[in-house]
């Protein structure tokens, strides 16, 4: 074990982001390698996440304010403006492709296969062979096959996903991992620029982990013994990172 990234959103959209991201992550594994019928678990999570919200919007009220933020740095001296205008490209080809798609996962719910399989993966051990044999039949197709249509599914989702897996990268660039002493287990801080994100970056070999709680101006950080499942009372280093 080594270091490890702990995260806390500070707010509804930042959290919405994070879990999108997440199910970004788990679709390119189960894209890279055969995860068998779990490649499904979030395939329909995402549809559940965008059927009942459209988070197109906000997205691009959140390309536009990075984008006004990143032309302004482009003018300011020590700044890398190659990665800055590299950073603009993106975003803006990201808007482009968001404003131009149909709602991310329509396409899907007209898919007859999908449909019956996610009706039963809410079910537990609805699984079976004898429950979902065109599940079964699925499976036993060459996974090069089954790799071209899982990607397909995955293409209805990408215009969401890359802009927000983009904004969630320049999120963590706001700012550098800075040393911080939690005594007897706790640490407490504030700031005077609202905050979407706190990042913890923690030794795995001081066998604990941290809760997070707190808002946009406020934050605390609790750490806990994994073993005894309780609070410690011990002086703990880690880096810390409060993302705008």
């Amino acid at each position: 074990m080594n270091e490890l990234i702990y995260e806390q959103p500070l707010n509804e959209k930042t959290r919405s982001y994070l879990r999108l991201e997440y199910l970004a992550n788990q679709l390119q594994s189960n894209l890279d390698q055969d995860h068998q019928h779990r490649c499904f678990y979030p395939l329909f999570s995402l549809c559940e996440l965008t059927e009942r919200c459209d988070y197109r919007t906000e997205i691009i009220k959140d390309i536009d304010k990075q984008l006004i933020t990143l032309k302004k740095w482009q003018d300011l001296p020590h700044i890398d403006e190659a990665q800055v205008n590299e950073y603009i490209e993106r975003l803006q080809q990201a808007r482009t492709q968001l404003v131009g798609c149909e709602r991310p996962g329509q396409k899907l719910k007209q898919d007859r296969f999908l449909s019956a399989l996610r009706q039963r993966f809410g079910m537990p051990g609805a699984c079976c062979n004898f429950d979902l044999p065109q599940l079964h039949y699925w499976l036993a197709k060459p996974w090069a096959i089954r790799q071209q249509e899982y990607q397909s599914w995955i293409a209805n989702f990408q215009c969401l996903l890359t802009p927000i897996k983009l904004l969630l990268e320049l999120t963590r660039k706001t700012t550098s991992y800075n040393p911080a002493t939690a005594v007897a287990g706790f640490y407490q801080g504030s700031s005077n620029q609202a905050l979407s994100l706190i990042r913890v970056k923690l030794d795995a070999k001081q066998g604990c982990y941290p809760t997070i709680s707190g808002n946009r101006n406020r934050y605390a950080i609790h750490f806990v013994l994994f073993d005894q499942q309780k609070h410690s009372d011990q002086t703990i280093d880690f880096m810390l990172a409060t993302c705008g």
